[in-house]
């Protein structure tokens, strides 16, 4: 139980930093919410659909940031878990090589 508790948390260390800059890209990748979502009125639009496939785009829009919102949770909670073990360091070399 132990060697598996060490094995997830020697996994997030190795990706924290990766995961902290994730967090910002994709943060800011959501920034612009809602621009070019507004559906075109001409010849295509009144045309037969495929049927099973949906167009709205805003749907899918919101489904792209509702899988984006829960990939930014996952790593956030990787990284509190982290930062709330920093504490429990005593050796200052192991303190700043995780810094």
């Amino acid at each position: 139980m132990k060697e598996t508790a060490s094995k997830h948390i020697e996994s997030i260390l190795k990706d924290y930093h990766w995961m902290i800059n994730s967090i910002k890209i994709l943060r800011d990748s959501m920034l612009d919410a809602g621009e070019g979502l507004t559906a075109q009125y001409d010849d295509e639009f009144a045309m037969p659909k495929a049927q099973g496939t949906t167009r709205d785009l805003v749907y899918k829009g919101t489904v792209r940031r509702e899988k984006r919102y829960k990939k930014i949770a996952e790593y956030e909670e990787k990284v509190k878990l982290i930062q709330l073990l920093i504490l429990l360091i005593e050796d200052d070399r192991e303190g700043e090589l995780l810094h």
